[in-house]
């Protein structure tokens, strides 16, 4: 027999099975099938430890079965440890909505977050908000989003402008810290402030995403033992170079791809 999962639930198929043939035995229905995180168009035979989804476009998956299926379409062996991490967010603006929309959608097991400001119209030129969210703290819209993307991220969210003084009790328990303020102040103020109280907790920050200059500038600098910094250290927003959804949003995925790493490779 074959120990595999199926759906993310453990499964036993016969030696010799296939994955078209599988899917032909439980659920004849799908249309689209997983294996390995890959969408399959042939047949091909199943390994012991093969992961296999199915899905039925169109149809709404039960609750019990919705989790899995968001991560799908991951790389085996993710899911397990990235919904056992933490991590924190300080800011929501055009770097904090988006990697916590995109940790979200890879199914982080929790997200701690803060920022004590409002939506305003100029925020949706690239930040994850809708038009009708003008006015509300971005923790309870950014909550309200994150929650349709994924209901099983549990959200910790604290409506408050960041100090020394409640860094810790709000960012005390996380695997990964990571900056997404706009102000230069206050990127200072949490880098000296966390990378002394939590030496041993990776950092990333970002520094030098307006414009649209060249993509390819935009990269991740190491600094000390646990300090990183995404972007390319030089270009802030200036009369005549503000901030845009393309470059800002290429930042924002390397944190959130590098908070990723950290937690998947087993280095926090």
């Amino acid at each position: 027999m074959l120990n595999i999962k199926l759906n993310e639930r453990t499964f036993e198929a016969e030696d010799g099975a296939t994955l078209f043939g599988l899917r032909d035995a439980v659920r004849p229905e799908a249309d689209i099938v997983i294996l390995n995180g890959a969408a399959m168009s042939q047949d091909v035979r199943l390994s012991n430890g093969d992961e296999v989804c199915l899905i039925q476009r169109g149809v709404v998956p039960s609750e019990d079965e919705l989790e899995s299926l968001i991560a799908a379409r991951h790389t085996p062996g993710v899911h397990e440890k990235v919904k056992s991490a933490t991590v924190g967010i300080a800011g929501l603006g055009g770097l904090g909505s988006v990697i916590a929309v995109a940790l979200a959608r890879v199914g982080i097991g929790k997200l701690v977050l803060a920022d004590f400001d409002v939506v305003e119209p100029s925020n949706l030129n690239r930040q994850q908000y809708f038009v009708d969210q003008i006015g509300l703290l971005k923790t309870d819209a950014l909550v309200t989003n994150v929650r349709r993307i994924n209901p099983y991220v549990q959200l910790e969210a604290h409506p408050v402008r960041l100090t020394p003084e409640n860094l810790f009790p709000i960012f005390g328990e996380i695997d990964v810290m990571v900056e997404a303020f706009d102000r230069a102040d206050q990127k200072v103020m949490l880098m000296q402030n966390f990378s002394a109280g939590r030496p041993n907790i990776p950092l990333i920050a970002a520094s030098g995403l307006a414009g649209l200059g060249p993509e390819e500038t935009i990269g991740v600098q190491k600094m000390g033992k646990n300090i990183f910094v995404v972007g390319d250290l030089e270009t802030g927003a200036r009369p005549g170079c503000g901030l845009m959804a393309p470059r800002v949003g290429i930042a924002a995925s390397m944190q959130a791809n590098l908070a990723l790493r950290l937690i998947v490779e087993g280095t926090v």
